[in-house]
């Protein structure tokens, strides 16, 4: 995607040519993805369409932002479509309903998943980026709660080793969530 940029010419095309292509591969990389996610945040299809057409054109229009050599596009573009469905729902919120049935009251929907969805997907790409034997090590620290004696009895390793591949691995998550816009 780096040279399908917008206003980017090929011979004999026009700009509005080259910004359509760049959108269109936006949509046909990241559309099914971004509405299955939208859909299980909104309960109306025809907003979920509307909230990742607003998602894309919002895509399209920063790419600088969602640069592959970055990271993964798709974590900017879920993290968008998230934004613009807690506006949706706070523009609910803001409405007046005219509910006075308590089983109707009771329906409602509590609580979202939205955050911690887009958090695990965000940690998933970020731990892709490190090597088996780093992974290794994370797994056994922090998904296990080993020890550093610990994992490396089970590893197989000097608990120093276990140390300095944990130290490593921490450096190249953080780069990782850096270079993928997450800030905590």
């Amino acid at each position: 995607m780096r040279s399908l940029r917008p206003g980017s010419r090929a011979p004999g095309r026009t700009t509005a040519e080259a910004d359509e292509r760049v959108l269109t591969e936006l949509y046909l990389r990241h559309g099914t993805a971004l509405m299955t996610f939208v859909l299980r945040l909104v309960d109306d299809r025809g907003r979920a369409e509307d909230v990742v057409q607003e998602t894309m054109l919002r895509g399209w229009r920063n790419l600088d932002r969602i640069d592959p050599t970055r990271g993964d596009p798709r974590a900017y573009l879920f993290a968008v479509a998230r934004n613009l469905v807690i506006d949706l729902w706070r523009a609910d919120e803001r409405r007046p309903r005219l509910v006075g049935d308590d089983d109707t009251v009771a329906a409602q929907a509590v609580g979202d998943r939205a955050d911690a969805l887009v958090d695990a997907y965000v940690v998933v790409q970020a731990l892709d980026r490190l090597s088996p034997e780093h992974r290794a090590v994370v797994d056994e620290l922090y998904y296990r709660g080993a020890t550093v004696t610990e994992a490396a009895t089970t590893l197989g390793l000097r608990p120093g080793t276990v140390k300095s591949r944990s130290y490593y691995a921490i450096r190249i998550l953080r780069t990782a969530f850096e270079e993928m816009g997450v800030e905590r």
